[in-house]
């Protein structure tokens, strides 16, 4: 199969979470949705109306969210907090921590405004650890989506997995990637390109990237592997070990800081098995500002343009060969 990136369809990935919800929710009524009064910027507003029984808004106050869902969860129901990804992930921090993870409750944190996405709302909304952060928790599960149809089914996915889970979906529209009928696992990376040149990790809405990067290298013929590890945990080791045969040669890509992320994990794991050099395209260490997304993506360096740069960069190493390399990379 051929994945190519669909400019001309192009949604946010919050209204594909937004969409498969209401449908879940009306499968099985023990699927709840707890909101923190942004149902109308998390796209769960339909299910508020749809499914009012199976609803609570707490008003502003995640920390109770997270209580609550924990509460639903001891008897038997699904619940899904609902709010941006930077007060998910810092602002109910603790309380994940204390009351979902440590007792392993099966509570879902669904966010939307993950990563830079937020871009005109400033560094203040845009989550740029939230996924580094919720890693380190015992028995937390991370998962991000990269376009509209594997969202929905990574949000099916979610609500049967047993046990704590953070879904972190984008702001803005992202261009389509799969199709309504691609299947998604867990836990279990798609490879999207296989090559034997150099190979691109990425996830969520640097997917996008990584395949226009990939066309344009192999155009001037570099042949680039495409993974989209949509789960940073449990990481699937089993594709960067793949990936590790590329000649030695990995580039990671995500709309997250740099340090402790996607790029933290692969690098976590050559540096276990050895024998990759790591380049890590990401948010560096410096927050957010007020600009537009496509801005804030080029400040960053998290552009086509830099991977191929950064590709070309690793092509005129000589093969790792058991040794290992891992530095961030910017601009």
């Amino acid at each position: 199969m051929t994945y190519t990136v669909d400019h001309d369809n192009k949604k946010p990935t919050r209204a594909a979470f937004g969409d498969e919800i209401v449908a879940l929710g009306k499968q099985n009524p023990d699927i709840y949705v707890i909101d923190v009064d942004i149902a109308k910027s998390c796209k769960t507003d339909a299910f508020a109306k749809e499914l009012p029984q199976q609803h609570v808004n707490v008003g502003i106050a995640e920390q109770n969210a997270a209580g609550l869902a924990a509460g639903l969860a001891t008897t038997g129901k699904i619940p899904f907090v609902a709010t941006y990804a930077v007060f998910g992930s810092l602002r109910m921090g603790e309380q994940i921590r204390q009351s979902i993870c440590y007792p392993k409750l099966n509570v879902k944190i669904a966010c939307s405004h993950g990563g830079l996405t937020p871009g005109n709302d400033g560094g203040s909304h845009q989550a740029i650890e939230d996924m580094g952060v919720l890693r380190t928790f015992p028995g937390m599960t991370v998962v991000m989506p990269a376009d509209y149809h594997s969202t929905r089914k990574l949000t099916r996915a979610a609500a049967e997995w047993q046990g704590p889970l953070f879904l972190r979906f984008t702001r803005d529209a992202m261009p389509s990637i799969y199709g309504p009928d691609e299947e998604f696992e867990i836990g279990k990376a798609k490879v999207l390109r296989e090559g034997d040149d150099l190979a691109i990790i990425a996830n969520g809405d640097t997917v996008r990237l990584a395949l226009e990067a990939a066309e344009q290298l192999n155009a001037s013929g570099i042949n680039p592997r495409v993974v989209d590890m949509h789960t940073i945990k449990p990481l699937d080791r089993d594709e960067v070990m793949r990936s590790m045969q590329c000649q030695g040669r990995i580039i990671t890509v995500e709309d997250h800081t740099v340090l402790g992320g996607l790029g933290g994990a692969v690098s976590e794991v050559v540096a276990e098995e050895g024998g990759a050099v790591v380049r890590r395209i990401g948010v560096q260490d410096q927050f957010g500002q007020s600009a537009t997304y496509d801005e804030l993506l080029e400040l960053n360096g998290i552009t086509t343009a830099n991977i191929i740069a950064t590709a070309h960069e690793l092509l005129t190493l000589t093969p790792a060969h058991g040794s290992v390399g891992v530095k961030p990379q910017g601009r």
